[in-house]
């Protein structure tokens, strides 16, 4: 579903009659006019939600459950209207049930990820320039220079991109625009020995094992026992951070 089609209908919502509701196609994207500042905050509010339901529904697909966007839209509806086919009760033992599918859909990917993880960085050993170290760390040189190299306990300015290893990228400091700054012992275990790996000025490619990663545990766009890959540019250390 895309996400400008969840955040008009939820914002529509607030502006049109019941009647109307009944009428219209709930996925059906049309211009709305925002005049006034309350108009603005109805929509930014149904977008922000349209927003969640968005993402909820894409992970429930990547986890190949793929739910009727229709009626999923249809049910949002009905119950803004105080209209729902279930009562309380019933809605939550329905979403106590979904929760549980969604629970072992993901330990079954968790463990089709970790053996894709390992097959995958076994190859990668393989390639010219990749090194890997004792833990099964993985990395190769892209640039090199003579900086300094930090410690665990520094806090060090880093630009980066995160990707999966079909290439999804879910998160990265260029697209946001502003370098990232942490405590190197504050980040996953492949972060913090990699990056000591590196001199100011340098930039390297990370191919970290799910262990040295997030773990069986699911974050964001990561699903569980995935091994990820990271470009990393070291821009500054900037000493310790501050202790209480």
């Amino acid at each position: 579903m895309k996400k400008a089609a969840i955040a008009l209908v939820v914002a529509s919502v607030f502006g049109m009659t019941a009647c109307q509701q009944q009428n219209a196609d709930p996925l059906a994207v049309t211009e709305v006019t925002l005049d006034t500042e309350q108009q603005k905050q109805a929509y930014a509010y149904g977008a922000s939600v349209g927003s969640f339901v968005e993402k909820q529904l894409a992970e429930n697909k990547s986890l190949e459950i793929d739910l009727d966007n229709a009626l999923v839209v249809k049910g949002f509806i009905a119950a803004m209207q105080g209209k729902s086919q279930f009562d309380a009760t019933a809605l939550h033992q329905l979403n106590s049930d979904f929760d549980k599918v969604v629970k072992e859909a993901r330990l079954v990917q968790a463990e089709k990820n970790t053996q894709k993880g390992i097959d995958w960085l076994a190859e990668n050993a393989k390639k010219d320039g990749v090194t890997v170290t004792d833990s099964g760390l993985q990395y190769q040189v892209l640039v090199e220079a003579e900086g300094d190299k930090p410690v665990a306990e520094d806090k060090v300015r880093v630009h980066y991109r995160g990707t999966l290893l079909d290439g999804t990228e879910f998160d990265s400091s260029y697209s946001r625009g502003e370098p990232a700054e942490f405590p190197l012992n504050r980040v996953i275990p492949g972060w913090t020995e990699g990056v000591q790996l590196m001199n100011v000025g340098s930039k390297f490619k990370f191919f970290i094992p799910s262990e040295l990663a997030y773990g069986p545990r699911s974050t964001g766009k990561i699903p569980g026992n995935s091994a990820l890959i990271f470009e990393v540019e070291l821009l500054d250390i900037i000493g310790k951070p501050a202790t209480n």
